[in-house]
């Protein structure tokens, strides 16, 4: 099962010297995984000796997306201690990053609880003692428990009510795959959110107590992103009726979706193709097995990824980073990938790097 970080052409040591060295050196030879490997060595350069990304534009630790990163690489196949420091840096941020503290008094942040409770189970912890804290009990306390909406995740915020359905998946993989009593419900909720036409919304239903709470109802807007992240994380689920159906009708949607160019975009008009959508699309068919589309998809990506042969831009000591879109990698070749753009490189290359491997059909998961 696949799922969804890790700067350039520097000394790597600690966690991204262990991020390079899983890779064998049989595996070194196969189409794709050069680029992916690259594109993980610059992502591990990024993350540092803290194994956290740092947002140095706006000064803060981004907790979100180094666990973007540690997804990223447990979909390109580094698992082991990589992930583990990942999840142990992260666990240090648990209260700032799951809680409100002084700044949100009482506040528990649905979404973030659950992907790191999810993150931690994925790699082999325990989410009921991440740093001290029971992450599924308080998981489980923003879980609703009965009436339409129930096994939805509520924030408990004075700033209101922000969770999502990508937080729902979170919360349904974290839920059951710890034995709660309300994995099933989350999971339940977390199915109602996907169209008829076989898509995943991103909002869920403004009013918590509306008696239908579907994506059909509500006339949910299609998102290749979400559907896409939600795919990877029901294959870590067991697989029932219900879950095996939701996971082909969404492969189906988003491979109808594919432009000729193999690439993505955000919608259902195609518009701004990108990595990030390419790269998310492409590793989640490759999840299910639609390996030429996926091939498709990682050749498109190819096209965007700082190579050798940018040695004379400003995109020298930039090597594996990949771009978000034509745009972006014209300006990266011109100014470099500057303080307030490196953001955006990160974001995409977390969201595009595990697809890189399926340059290859013999990586692809059959």
């Amino acid at each position: 099962m696949k799922h969804t970080i890790l700067r350039g052409a520097v000394a790597l040591t600690g966690t991204a010297a262990l991020a390079l060295g899983t890779v064998a050196p049989a595996d070194a030879a196969r189409a794709g995984v050069r680029e992916e490997k690259k594109a993980v060595q610059w992502l591990a350069g990024e993350l540092g000796e803290g194994d956290l990304l740092v947002n140095e534009q706006y000064d803060f630790t981004d907790v979100g997306l180094t666990l973007d990163a540690g997804f990223a690489l447990k979909g390109a196949g580094r698992k082991g201690a990589v992930a583990r420091d990942i999840a142990t840096a992260a666990a240090g941020q648990v209260a700032s990053y799951t809680q409100g503290g002084e700044f949100d008094e009482g506040a528990v942040y649905a979404g973030a609880t659950a992907k790191l409770a999810a993150f931690t189970l994925l790699v082999g912890g325990d989410a009921t003692d991440v740093d001290g804290t029971d992450l599924v009990a308080q998981l489980e306390g923003v879980t609703t428990d009965e009436g339409p909406s129930a096994g939805r995740i509520v924030d408990q915020s004075a700033y209101g009510d922000y969770a999502n359905t990508i937080g729902q998946a979170f919360a349904a993989v974290a839920l059951s795959r710890s034995g709660s009593a309300e994995g099933g419900s989350a999971v339940s909720f977390l199915l109602q959110q996907q169209c008829e036409a076989g898509y995943f919304r991103l909002p869920l239903t403004a009013d918590t107590d509306a008696a239908d709470q579907s994506c059909d109802g509500a006339e949910g807007q299609p998102s290749v992103d979400t559907t896409a992240l939600v795919l990877n994380q029901l294959l870590e689920l067991d697989a029932t009726e219900d879950i095996t159906a939701a996971v082909d009708a969404a492969a189906a949607w988003l491979g109808e979706l594919q432009k000729d160019n193999g690439s993505f975009g955000t919608g259902v008009e195609g518009e701004g193709s990108n990595t990030n959508s390419t790269g998310l699309a492409g590793w989640a068919l490759a999840s299910v097995g639609s390996c030429g589309k996926a091939r498709k998809a990682a050749r498109w990506v190819k096209k965007l990824q700082v190579a050798g042969k940018h040695s004379d831009t400003a995109l020298a000591d930039e090597v594996g980073a990949i771009a978000f879109n034509r745009a972006a990698f014209k300006t990266g070749k011109s100014e470099g990938i500057t303080v307030e753009l490196r953001d955006q490189w990160r974001r995409a290359a977390t969201q595009a790097a595990p697809s890189l491997q399926n340059l290859s059909k013999a990586t692809c998961k059959q």
